[in-house]
């Protein structure tokens, strides 16, 4: 009888102490759902909101009725830091390391998308999905996204950068100059730098409104990026690695259209409410989406992201050429991963259905090694 080989050992890990916790899960479910049992044994892996690592049992992860899954319980694990152990050792004693072959880190927003875990994983030897320590930060931070696209010669947006937010509240409620409004007008956006899912996030329409808004950011990250709004049509590109070292590949965009009476794309319209449409593949010319899918790999390259990345832009007119604008607003190194996320629905679209998807994410991380 032939001996069948030995799957591999996929450690997923989810949740975690940011506020993006509860979409984590949601990813998470739906990654674990689309992997191959015959080649993955796959060790679900949750991080609960206050840190603890735990063995889960996969379940329960998506939105019941508008309840946001958690994670609450399992067995204490810790990462063994030793590259030679290469897994995760259950707290307590009397039970043997839980052997890892690769990390599939499906963590959105600080402590996990942020080069914080990459870094963990990098000193315990394991290879894993996604962005390096470097790429995963400065992508994670929106003010260091903006420098490194702008010195690529990519379009930002107007903005500006609020330090110790909160302290600058206190000590002066008008935080931003007179000058900063002036040239940012209004509407703008009020955003924590290093978060995402839209937590966080106000518009502003009315500088009456403004230090509220600062207040709601500086609750989730103490810098706060100010953004002039940026008119123009809501579109993402996903980029993955090239194949055998060659230039990184780029899906069909997708456009995100918000229904009647919907301001903006916020939290509740991304997850909860029956808030937008979705055009995928976008409906653009073959020349805007030969722009968008241009501009896509040179953010990736620019940030030197890894395995995978969603660019998302506003598709735009130049008011004193009629040209179309292309400007980037965000590179997310761990896109969502849900039922309704755009990354795998553009690929799908693509010809790279979900369970390929995976697929090609743990095999590329195995072989960066």
């Amino acid at each position: 009888m032939t001996d069948q080989p030995r799957r591999t050992r996929v450690a997923v890990v989810f949740g975690g102490r940011s506020a993006e916790h509860a979409i984590s899960c949601v990813s998470a479910g739906s990654v674990m759902a689309a992997m191959d049992p015959d080649r993955y044994d796959v060790v679900p892996v949750g991080i609960t909101r206050d840190g603890r690592w735990v063995l889960h049992d996969g379940s329960g992860l998506a939105i019941v009725d508008g309840r946001l899954p958690e994670v609450t319980g399992g067995t204490a694990v810790a990462l063994v830091g030793d590259p030679t152990g290469r897994g995760l050792l259950p707290l307590g004693g009397g039970s043997p390391l839980v052997e890892v072959d690769v990390v599939l880190p499906v963590l959105h927003g600080a402590f996990g998308e942020d080069g914080t875990v990459q870094g963990l994983l990098e000193m315990s030897g394991l290879p894993y999905v996604g962005s390096g320590v470097f790429a995963s930060a400065a992508s994670m931070d929106k003010e260091f996204t903006k420098k490194l696209l702008t010195a690529a010669g990519i379009e930002q947006g107007d903005h500006v950068v609020l330090r110790d937010a909160a302290g600058a509240l206190t000590a002066d409620p008008s935080a931003l100059t007179q000058a900063h409004r002036d040239r940012l007008g209004l509407p703008v956006f009020v955003k924590p730098s290093r978060a995402g899912s839209s937590i966080g996030i106000t518009k502003v329409a009315d500088w009456a409104d403004f230090d509220a808004a600062v207040a709601t950011a500086a609750a989730v990250d103490a810098k706060v990026v100010v953004e002039a709004a940026v008119p123009g049509r809501e579109v993402e590109c996903g980029v993955l690695a090239g194949r055998d070292g060659g230039l990184p590949e780029t899906s069909l965009p997708a456009e995100i259209r918000l229904k009647d009476g919907v301001d903006w794309y916020d939290f509740d319209a991304k997850y909860l409410d029956d808030a937008v449409d979705f055009d995928v593949p976008a409906r653009l010319t073959p020349e805007q989406t030969a722009a968008v899918q241009e501009v896509s790999r040179r953010a990736y390259l620019a940030l030197d992201c890894q395995g995978l990345a969603r660019v998302d832009f506003f598709l735009g007119t130049d008011p004193v050429t009629g040209a179309d604008r292309l400007v980037v607003n965000e590179v997310n190194t761990m896109p969502g991963f849900t039922p309704i996320s755009m990354f795998p629905r553009m690929w799908a679209a693509s010809g790279v259905a979900y369970p390929e998807l995976v697929d090609r994410l743990v095999t590329g991380a195995l072989g960066r090694g």
